[in-house]
Protein backbone atom coordinates (compact mmCIF):
# COMPACT_ATOMS: atom_id res chain seq x y z
CA UNK A 1 0.00 0.00 0.00
CA UNK A 2 3.04 2.21 0.33
CA UNK A 3 2.88 2.83 -3.33
CA UNK A 4 -0.81 3.18 -3.65
CA UNK A 5 -0.28 7.28 -4.61
CA UNK A 6 2.70 8.45 -6.56
CA UNK A 7 3.19 11.99 -6.24
CA UNK A 8 5.02 13.76 -8.62
CA UNK A 9 5.97 17.09 -10.44
CA UNK A 10 5.76 18.38 -14.19
CA UNK A 11 6.99 21.63 -13.83
CA UNK A 12 4.27 23.92 -12.37
CA UNK A 13 1.84 21.16 -12.41
CA UNK A 14 1.33 18.98 -9.18
CA UNK A 15 0.52 15.45 -10.25
CA UNK A 16 -1.04 13.16 -7.70
CA UNK A 17 -1.57 9.29 -9.18
CA UNK A 18 -3.66 6.27 -8.21
CA UNK A 19 -1.24 3.80 -8.18
CA UNK A 20 -2.98 0.26 -7.57
CA UNK A 21 -3.76 -0.68 -11.01
CA UNK A 22 -4.14 -4.92 -10.17
CA UNK A 23 -6.80 -3.08 -8.22
CA UNK A 24 -8.10 -0.51 -10.33
CA UNK A 25 -7.37 2.00 -8.61
CA UNK A 26 -10.34 1.22 -5.51
CA UNK A 27 -9.55 3.75 -2.57
CA UNK A 28 -8.63 2.80 1.09
CA UNK A 29 -8.34 4.95 4.01
CA UNK A 30 -4.68 5.16 3.53
CA UNK A 31 -4.49 6.38 -0.26
CA UNK A 32 -6.93 9.39 0.65
CA UNK A 33 -4.60 10.52 3.60
CA UNK A 34 -1.93 10.36 0.94
CA UNK A 35 -3.91 11.81 -1.41
CA UNK A 36 -4.80 14.80 1.26
CA UNK A 37 -1.05 15.19 2.19
CA UNK A 38 0.14 15.73 -1.41
CA UNK A 39 -2.54 18.43 -1.58
CA UNK A 40 -1.82 20.31 0.89
CA UNK A 41 1.83 19.52 -0.09
CA UNK A 42 1.34 21.52 -3.38
CA UNK A 43 -0.90 24.25 -2.18
CA UNK A 44 2.03 25.36 0.41
CA UNK A 45 4.17 25.87 -2.72
CA UNK A 46 4.03 28.87 -4.35
CA UNK A 47 5.36 28.20 -7.78
CA UNK A 48 2.48 25.29 -8.12
CA UNK A 49 -0.58 26.69 -10.36
CA UNK A 50 -2.51 23.48 -11.26
CA UNK A 51 -2.75 19.51 -9.74
CA UNK A 52 -3.59 16.82 -12.20
CA UNK A 53 -5.10 13.62 -10.59
CA UNK A 54 -4.92 10.47 -12.59
CA UNK A 55 -4.73 6.95 -12.23
CA UNK A 56 -2.33 3.92 -13.57
CA UNK A 57 -3.44 1.44 -15.97
CA UNK A 58 -6.44 0.36 -17.42
CA UNK A 59 -9.13 2.17 -14.97
CA UNK A 60 -9.03 5.30 -13.60
CA UNK A 61 -10.93 3.91 -10.09
CA UNK A 62 -13.01 1.67 -9.38
CA UNK A 63 -14.26 2.87 -5.80
CA UNK A 64 -14.13 2.17 -2.29
CA UNK A 65 -11.89 -0.79 -1.34
CA UNK A 66 -14.63 -3.22 -0.42
CA UNK A 67 -12.36 -5.50 1.43
CA UNK A 68 -11.73 -2.61 3.81
CA UNK A 69 -15.02 -1.59 3.81
CA UNK A 70 -15.89 -5.17 4.90
CA UNK A 71 -14.14 -5.15 7.40
CA UNK A 72 -15.13 -2.49 9.31
CA UNK A 73 -19.07 -2.60 9.12
CA UNK A 74 -19.02 -4.30 12.38
CA UNK A 75 -16.96 -1.41 14.24
CA UNK A 76 -19.02 1.99 14.24
CA UNK A 77 -16.67 4.07 15.28
CA UNK A 78 -14.24 2.38 12.32
CA UNK A 79 -16.76 3.14 9.73
CA UNK A 80 -17.92 6.84 10.97
CA UNK A 81 -13.73 7.09 10.56
CA UNK A 82 -13.68 5.91 7.16
CA UNK A 83 -16.58 7.93 5.96
CA UNK A 84 -15.49 11.10 7.39
CA UNK A 85 -12.10 11.47 7.11
CA UNK A 86 -13.23 10.43 3.02
CA UNK A 87 -15.81 13.14 2.88
CA UNK A 88 -13.25 15.79 4.10
CA UNK A 89 -10.07 14.51 1.60
CA UNK A 90 -12.55 15.72 -1.10
CA UNK A 91 -13.82 18.63 0.84
CA UNK A 92 -10.03 19.80 1.31
CA UNK A 93 -9.87 18.99 -2.41
CA UNK A 94 -12.94 20.65 -3.98
CA UNK A 95 -11.90 23.99 -1.70
CA UNK A 96 -7.95 24.10 -2.27
CA UNK A 97 -6.92 27.12 -4.34
CA UNK A 98 -5.37 25.27 -6.61
CA UNK A 99 -7.23 24.33 -9.84
CA UNK A 100 -8.10 20.69 -9.81
CA UNK A 101 -8.08 18.67 -13.16
CA UNK A 102 -8.54 14.60 -13.44
CA UNK A 103 -7.91 12.57 -16.23
CA UNK A 104 -10.48 9.46 -16.61
CA UNK A 105 -9.57 6.29 -18.82
CA UNK A 106 -11.92 2.90 -19.02
CA UNK A 107 -13.41 2.78 -15.52
CA UNK A 108 -14.51 5.71 -13.24
CA UNK A 109 -17.21 4.10 -10.90
CA UNK A 110 -18.56 5.01 -7.17
CA UNK A 111 -16.12 6.64 -5.12
CA UNK A 112 -14.04 7.10 -8.42
CA UNK A 113 -17.03 9.31 -9.82
CA UNK A 114 -17.03 10.81 -6.17
CA UNK A 115 -13.73 12.10 -6.77
CA UNK A 116 -14.15 13.15 -9.89
CA UNK A 117 -16.89 15.05 -9.02
CA UNK A 118 -14.77 16.99 -6.24
CA UNK A 119 -12.14 18.13 -8.91
CA UNK A 120 -12.62 21.15 -10.85
CA UNK A 121 -12.32 19.70 -14.64
CA UNK A 122 -12.90 16.60 -16.06
CA UNK A 123 -11.25 15.49 -19.18
CA UNK A 124 -11.87 11.70 -20.50
CA UNK A 125 -10.98 9.23 -22.59
CA UNK A 126 -13.69 8.27 -25.66
CA UNK A 127 -13.67 4.67 -23.85
CA UNK A 128 -14.29 6.06 -20.23
CA UNK A 129 -17.15 5.11 -18.42
CA UNK A 130 -18.75 6.83 -15.78
CA UNK A 131 -21.28 5.09 -12.84
CA UNK A 132 -22.58 5.22 -9.39
CA UNK A 133 -22.33 1.17 -8.63
CA UNK A 134 -23.81 1.14 -4.99
CA UNK A 135 -27.19 0.85 -5.88
CA UNK A 136 -26.38 -2.64 -7.49
CA UNK A 137 -24.69 -3.78 -4.13
CA UNK A 138 -26.99 -2.13 -1.82
CA UNK A 139 -25.00 0.64 -0.36
CA UNK A 140 -25.31 4.44 -0.55
CA UNK A 141 -22.79 6.90 -1.45
CA UNK A 142 -20.79 7.74 1.68
CA UNK A 143 -18.32 10.59 0.51
CA UNK A 144 -20.59 13.92 -0.72
CA UNK A 145 -21.87 11.57 -4.15
CA UNK A 146 -25.57 12.11 -3.61
CA UNK A 147 -25.03 15.27 -2.90
CA UNK A 148 -22.56 16.44 -5.77
CA UNK A 149 -23.90 14.57 -8.18
CA UNK A 150 -27.00 16.37 -7.92
CA UNK A 151 -25.60 19.70 -7.91
CA UNK A 152 -23.30 19.01 -11.13
CA UNK A 153 -26.19 17.50 -13.45
CA UNK A 154 -28.96 18.35 -11.76
CA UNK A 155 -32.11 16.07 -9.35
CA UNK A 156 -33.41 13.72 -12.01
CA UNK A 157 -30.45 12.85 -14.06
CA UNK A 158 -28.25 12.32 -10.65
CA UNK A 159 -31.31 10.08 -9.49
CA UNK A 160 -31.18 8.22 -12.82
CA UNK A 161 -27.80 7.13 -12.37
CA UNK A 162 -27.92 6.01 -8.82
CA UNK A 163 -30.73 4.36 -9.09
CA UNK A 164 -30.07 2.18 -12.19
CA UNK A 165 -26.23 1.93 -11.61
CA UNK A 166 -25.99 2.18 -15.08
CA UNK A 167 -22.93 3.83 -16.84
CA UNK A 168 -22.43 6.99 -18.85
CA UNK A 169 -20.07 7.06 -21.82
CA UNK A 170 -17.55 9.80 -21.92
CA UNK A 171 -20.06 11.32 -24.56
CA UNK A 172 -22.96 11.20 -22.62
CA UNK A 173 -21.42 12.61 -19.34
CA UNK A 174 -20.45 15.36 -21.36
CA UNK A 175 -23.42 16.28 -22.56
CA UNK A 176 -24.60 16.66 -18.91
CA UNK A 177 -21.87 18.54 -17.62
CA UNK A 178 -20.17 15.75 -15.50
CA UNK A 179 -16.85 15.61 -18.44
CA UNK A 180 -14.91 19.00 -19.74
CA UNK A 181 -13.36 17.60 -22.36
CA UNK A 182 -13.37 13.89 -24.32
CA UNK A 183 -10.17 12.96 -26.38
CA UNK A 184 -9.30 9.79 -27.93
CA UNK A 185 -7.62 7.23 -25.64
CA UNK A 186 -3.88 7.56 -27.02
CA UNK A 187 -3.84 11.55 -26.27
CA UNK A 188 -5.30 11.34 -23.17
CA UNK A 189 -2.24 12.48 -20.76
CA UNK A 190 -0.88 14.65 -22.83
CA UNK A 191 -4.47 16.18 -23.06
CA UNK A 192 -4.70 16.66 -19.38
CA UNK A 193 -1.28 17.77 -19.06
CA UNK A 194 -1.40 20.44 -21.72
CA UNK A 195 -4.70 21.70 -20.16
CA UNK A 196 -2.45 22.07 -16.72
CA UNK A 197 0.26 23.92 -18.80
CA UNK A 198 -2.17 26.55 -19.68
CA UNK A 199 -3.01 27.10 -16.24
CA UNK A 200 0.82 27.87 -15.17
CA UNK A 201 0.64 30.74 -17.35
CA UNK A 202 -2.47 32.75 -15.13
CA UNK A 203 -2.34 34.41 -11.72
CA UNK A 204 -2.15 31.94 -8.87
CA UNK A 205 -4.70 34.17 -6.93
CA UNK A 206 -6.71 35.36 -10.20
CA UNK A 207 -7.76 31.36 -10.12
CA UNK A 208 -8.09 30.85 -6.77
CA UNK A 209 -10.62 33.56 -6.04
CA UNK A 210 -12.52 32.52 -9.56
CA UNK A 211 -12.75 29.04 -8.17
CA UNK A 212 -13.75 30.16 -5.18
CA UNK A 213 -16.67 32.62 -6.30
CA UNK A 214 -17.92 29.96 -8.27
CA UNK A 215 -17.93 27.29 -5.76
CA UNK A 216 -19.51 29.68 -2.66
CA UNK A 217 -21.84 31.35 -5.30
CA UNK A 218 -23.74 28.36 -5.88
CA UNK A 219 -24.49 28.38 -2.43
CA UNK A 220 -25.85 31.89 -2.16
CA UNK A 221 -29.09 33.43 -3.98
CA UNK A 222 -28.04 35.72 -6.79
CA UNK A 223 -27.68 39.08 -5.31
CA UNK A 224 -25.53 37.48 -2.37
CA UNK A 225 -23.42 36.07 -4.94
CA UNK A 226 -23.01 39.24 -6.77
CA UNK A 227 -22.30 41.13 -3.53
CA UNK A 228 -19.14 38.15 -3.23
CA UNK A 229 -17.98 39.00 -6.48
CA UNK A 230 -17.98 42.49 -6.35
CA UNK A 231 -16.14 42.71 -3.22
CA UNK A 232 -13.58 40.06 -4.73
CA UNK A 233 -12.99 42.27 -7.45
CA UNK A 234 -12.68 45.47 -5.12
CA UNK A 235 -9.21 43.76 -3.64
CA UNK A 236 -7.92 41.79 -6.54
CA UNK A 237 -8.37 44.74 -9.26
CA UNK A 238 -5.77 47.51 -7.25
CA UNK A 239 -3.14 44.46 -7.13
CA UNK A 240 -0.10 43.47 -8.75
CA UNK A 241 -1.17 40.72 -10.60
CA UNK A 242 -3.96 42.62 -12.53
CA UNK A 243 -1.63 45.73 -12.98
CA UNK A 244 0.70 42.94 -14.70
CA UNK A 245 -1.95 41.72 -17.09
CA UNK A 246 -3.08 45.08 -17.57
CA UNK A 247 0.53 46.11 -18.69
CA UNK A 248 1.06 42.84 -20.80
CA UNK A 249 -2.24 44.06 -22.51
CA UNK A 250 -1.34 47.48 -23.46
CA UNK A 251 2.29 46.21 -24.58
CA UNK A 252 0.99 42.91 -26.37
CA UNK A 253 3.38 40.86 -24.51
CA UNK A 254 2.33 37.45 -22.54
CA UNK A 255 2.17 38.41 -18.57
CA UNK A 256 5.03 37.24 -16.01
CA UNK A 257 2.80 36.41 -12.95
CA UNK A 258 4.59 35.95 -9.97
Amino acid sequence: MSEAVTVLRDGAIGIIELSRPDKFNCLSGEMHRRIDAARAGFEADADLRAILLRGQGRHFCTGADLDEVKAILDDAAALDRFIGEGMAVLRRLETSPLPVIVAVQGLCLAGGLELVLAADVCIAAESASFGDQHARFGLIPGWGGSQRLTRVIGLRRALDLMLSARWMTALEAQAVGLVSQVVPDAGLEEAALDYCRTLTTRSRAGLALMKRLGREGLEMTLDQGMRLERDAALRHLPGADAAEGLAAFAGRRAPQFP
